[in-house]
């Protein structure tokens, strides 16, 4: 009876380890650049998102955003903009991205998607991006940088206001944000929104009432978690990988499956 239940337990901690990543290295340019990564259960080639992290760092609840998609069938790949270093207050994270320049951070992303576009198990030409806070700002300026990216989430990232940056999108966008945000509000989500479709882009956003800055994150300090808001955001973000990457089809002149 006893052996019986240390087997059953020992299947269900089994379960609970199912869909963990682990953290690769790969090279930037002369860097050498670490990232947590996801790999989803089934037969490959997968779709893939590259996921960035809040100003926090590369923490736990970035890691488990990874292990989500990774379920969801995805191969997730987060890489560590902050080298090693995870904020545990404002002041270290505030520090910790204002020492991180856009350019160095755009490198790492493009080189991280061209990273997982080499692999054999990753369909090169179904790859997104998804972000929060800092990685929402970044999401949507890789996808500017890199036209292979072929869907961009931001959570409450900062626009891009430069019209030429926006014209070279060529991913779909998605957009979860809070009314009661100060940065970005919803009047430069608004005008952000316009300005993507005078520019022929495929976007769609989404401003949740009462919801505040970093409302999807339940381990924000501030308080500022909606659990209404992050559950619905969450599964128009499903939705939408699922149409854009899930079911994309192979461009023409492209010999990857």
């Amino acid at each position: 009876m006893k052996r019986a239940a240390f087997f059953a337990w020992g299947l269900l901690w089994c379960a609970g380890l199912a869909g963990a990543g682990e953290m690769v290295s790969y090279k930037s340019g002369a860097d050498t650049v670490s990232a947590y990564l996801a790999q989803p259960p089934g037969k490959s080639p997968f779709p893939a998102v590259i996921v960035i992290q809040e100003w926090w760092g590369l923490n736990d609840w970035v890691k488990q955003q990874a292990d989500n998609l990774s379920r969801e069938g995805y191969l997730a790949f987060a890489p560590d903009l902050y080298k090693g270093k995870v904020a545990t207050t404002s002041e270290d994270a505030h520090q910790y991205m204002s020492g991180l320049s856009e350019d160095e951070a755009i490198r790492i992303l493009r080189t991280s998607a061209d990273f997982v576009r080499s692999r054999s198990d990753v369909r090169a030409h179904a790859v997104g991006s998804i972000g929060w806070c800092m990685g929402g700002k970044y999401s949507i300026r890789l996808a500017a940088a890199d036209p292979g990216i072929r869907a961009a989430v931001m959570y409450y990232g900062a626009p891009i206001t430069d019209p030429a940056a926006i014209k070279q999108i060529q991913a779909a966008v998605l957009g979860n944000f809070g009314a009661e945000d100060k940065g970005p509000t919803p009047a430069q989500v608004n005008e952000f929104r316009v300005a993507l479709r005078k520019a022929g882009k495929r976007v769609d956003f989404k401003i949740y009432p009462k919801a505040h800055h970093a409302f999807a994150n339940v381990n924000n300090p501030w308080g500022g978690y909606n659990e209404t808001a992050a559950k619905d955001a969450w599964t128009r973000t499903l939705a939408f990988f699922r149409k854009e990457l899930k079911r994309a089809s192979i461009p023409k002149g492209s010999a990857k499956p």
